[in-house]
């Protein structure tokens, strides 16, 4: 659908533009409209435009080795999309899915070149854009985990395996140790001194030593239950962190191909660019 000029003086990324030069873009430039949740195009489809929001939101995500939906970013109006594909003529990166109502502009390789030619600043603006997506795409990076151990682990906690781990927890703790000098102390006391004659558990304490047996079986169990537990979550812990490692690698290497690519691309459009103007300033000054 093509474009009334008009909308694009009402859009930022043209409004520097000249009435002419903008009759001019508008007449090969399309107007592409989204119903809400609509997806305009899929990860690994070809592509050869960009696309500017004039009204609407659009999310770009991708998904992971594991299936999972990565957000990479939402754009709404004034932002633009879908330029990586164009540049470097490879396959689309992310999935578009329209948030809502959209109205987009797009603009394939030779729209873009009569941009750039009316408007240089734009090449600038494209950079920062894609800047702020690389940066984007960092923070994903840096700050992204696939799963929380401590938090699944949780979810599957039986009554026994909570007792056993409070159980295990407080074996192992200074309370546990005064508590238990405490009890013999005292049950110590009173079958030698205090009671004397009257003990309940005369020495050698047989009862004393039958309660402190049964105790270690029990409390061994129950240690050895969270034990158990514990070599489960190490093992959950190792995989996630194995799954962190290659898709971390998977991604900075995939950013490393896209940024050689968007600076290779770039670096010979904005040499085109220097020998046209170059051109026509000379015709020009010849005129």
């Amino acid at each position: 659908m093509a474009v009334d000029a008009a909308l694009l003086a009402d859009t930022d990324f043209f409004k520097l533009l000249g009435e002419e030069d903008r009759n001019a873009l508008a007449e090969v430039v399309d107007l592409v409209k989204l119903n809400e949740g609509e997806t305009l195009f899929r990860t690994g489809d070809l592509g050869e435009s960009l696309f500017l929001i004039r009204a609407g939101e659009v999310e770009l995500f991708v998904k992971d080795t594991a299936g999972q939906k990565i957000v990479l970013t939402v754009s709404k109006a004034g932002d633009f999309f879908g330029e990586i594909a164009l540049l470097d003529s490879g396959p689309r990166s992310a999935t578009a899915l329209a948030l809502t109502e959209c109205e987009l502009i797009e603009l394939d390789r030779g729209d873009l070149l009569l941009l750039f030619q009316r408007k240089p600043d734009a090449a600038l603006s494209m950079l920062a854009a894609m800047g702020r997506m690389t940066r984007q795409a960092d923070e994903l990076l840096r700050t992204r985990v696939s799963r929380n151990v401590n938090d699944e682990m949780e979810t599957h906690l039986t009554l026994i395996q909570k007792i056993s781990d409070w159980l295990a927890w407080f074996s192992g703790s200074m309370p546990f140790l005064f508590l238990h000098a405490a009890w013999f102390v005292v049950w110590v006391s009173l079958n030698t001194v205090i009671l004397g004659g009257r003990a309940f558990d005369p020495f050698p304490f047989g009862l004393l030593t039958m309660i402190v047996s049964l105790e270690a079986i029990f409390l061994s169990c129950f240690v050895l239950i969270s034990q158990n537990r514990q070599a489960e979550k190490d093992h959950v812990r190792s995989d996630v962190e194995y799954d962190v490692n290659i898709k971390a690698e998977l991604e900075v290497a995939h950013l490393h191909e896209k940024t050689d690519h968007i600076h290779e691309e770039m670096m010979r459009r904005f040499a085109r660019l220097e020998k046209l103007l170059a051109g026509q300033t000379a015709s020009g000054e010849k005129r």
